[in-house]
């Protein structure tokens, strides 16, 4: 194959050259050169999502963090008397839930910022209402175990009690009473962390009920809790029935939990949920031995303030199209190629595909305070107007930039959009790149790939 050329006055090749097929795997390799940098920049997005979540777990802290709540139980201390004279007594708690419970809870909401980023924080008044029925119990103690009521307590549990706004009171036949660490049991061994990990438990807060509570009562208790959190609100279903009504004026809330809310009304001012909770849906038994109800984490009743949009992960979605955009652009620039003749060199390849990840970087840069989608325009104008106005200057022809800025605009505009299509974006980028595919192939139809490039119409034939 004749590997000599001579340049012409303009750029053009007017003799041999190498031929075009060989040329188009040098240009496909440059592109997949480009997927180095953009780990490069991966890792980038990855240390600033990192920062950014140290940065909430930070303010949410200061504020309580995701806080779960449970409502009034029973506590009854206990103990098991030993079989034999070897044996030792064993002290155990034992935990009633009321037959009925209602919650009311009403949230307010601010940013907290910190440098760039924020975080929702919340300010949550929360009611409780429980009707207790003790006919029967207990159902579920141990054998031999002798139950102590007249120590028993009424108890609230609260993950993290520092979020306290005020003292947490209990409300019982006219008289109210406020709330201190439970004497029968400190916390509730629950996994209500989001990965289960059982390291965060509900701490308990109680009051005594003297002599009034014993086998066979009923009574009925309130109580209110005015707390600080952060990003998430939980109530765990405290009731054999439970019902919960929760307001707020975060314009984007989540639900999630062990049960989605049977109403929900959402509007650009706030929102309002209720859910009920029958005793067979719970599945949890209604008293026993407090270590045997880690279960309950199950039951929670979540509401999650979330942002609408989170750049890094937007960002990190866009750069998953980086052989994509390299490569279309390459393509786009060999095509260019061909048809003057002007043949480029690998490193303005390289200059092109670098200049495509500076896009990225720009586009995480501007994403962290204007948002993602005023940043990926602007970005994307930036990128788009230098690749147009580099192909004008390299093939010294005003009517090729006009072509590049038409092509690439349309290919971030439609980057754009499949990364708003979120669950059909695959099949749309893959319907995408083969339409690509194939009209590359029939422009590229007459093409004689082993001809050398000269100027004019080279290699086709």
């Amino acid at each position: 194959m004749n590997t000599e050329s001579t340049a012409g006055p303009n750029g053009e090749i007017v003799g041999g050259s190498r031929s075009i097929g060989v040329k188009l795997i040098v240009v496909c390799a440059l592109a997949l050169s480009m997927a180095i940098p953009g780990m490069f920049v991966g890792g980038l997005v990855e240390e600033r999502s990192t920062r950014a979540a140290d940065v909430v777990r930070q303010i949410s802290d200061y504020a309580g963090g995701q806080q779960v709540f449970l409502g009034p139980a029973l506590l009854i201390p206990y103990r098991i008397l030993p079989e034999s004279s070897t044996d030792v007594v064993r002290n155990g708690t034992y935990l009633v839930f009321p037959a009925a419970a209602s919650a009311v809870v009403r949230t307010t909401t601010e940013e907290r910022h910190r440098s760039l980023f924020k975080v929702p924080v919340y300010r949550a008044e929360i009611g409780f209402d429980a009707s207790f029925d003790l006919t029967g119990v207990p159902t579920a103690a141990p054998e031999r175990a002798e139950l102590d009521w007249s120590r028993a307590e009424i108890v609230v549990g609260v993950s993290n009690p520092r979020g306290a706004l005020a003292d947490a009171t209990l409300t019982s036949g006219g008289t109210t009473t406020t709330l201190v660490p439970a004497r029968s049991a400190t916390d509730l061994p629950l996994c209500i962390a989001q990965d289960q990990n059982c390291a965060l438990k509900v701490t308990l807060l109680g009051a005594a009920v003297g002599t009034s509570i014993a086998p066979g009562a009923h009574f009925s208790v309130t109580s209110s809790l005015s707390f600080s959190g952060a990003q998430r609100i939980a109530i765990l279903s405290y009731g054999k029935t439970t019902h919960l009504n929760a307001q707020g004026d975060w314009p984007n809330p989540s639900f999630d939990g062990g049960f989605l809310p049977v109403r929900r009304t959402l509007n650009g001012h706030g929102f309002s949920a209720e859910w009920s909770i029958p005793f067979i849906a719970r599945g949890v038994r209604a008293d026993g031995p407090v270590e045997g109800f880690a279960a309950l984490s199950a039951t929670a009743l979540g509401t999650s303030f979330v942002e609408v949009a989170d750049p890094y992960q937007s960002v990190n979605r866009s750069r998953k199209y980086v052989l994509l955009f390299v490569g279309l652009v390459f393509l786009s620039y060999f095509v260019f190629e061909i048809a003057t003749g002007k043949r480029l060199h690998p490193a303005q390849y390289l200059l092109i595909g670098l200049a495509q990840i500076i896009f990225y970087l720009l586009l995480l840069s501007l994403s962290e305070r204007i948002g993602f989608d005023w940043a990926f325009a602007l970005a994307g104008a930036a990128t788009v107007g230098l690749l147009s106005t580099n192909a004008a200057w390299v093939f010294s022809s005003r009517a090729h930039g006009v072509r590049a800025l038409a092509i690439f605009t349309l290919l971030y505009a439609s980057i754009y959009v499949l990364l708003r299509l979120e669950d059909n974006a695959l099949l749309v980028g893959a319907i995408a790149s083969f339409l690509a595919i194939a009209a590359t192939m029939y422009f590229t139809r007459k093409i004689d790939w082993y001809g050398a490039m000269t100027s004019g119409t080279p290699g086709l034939r």
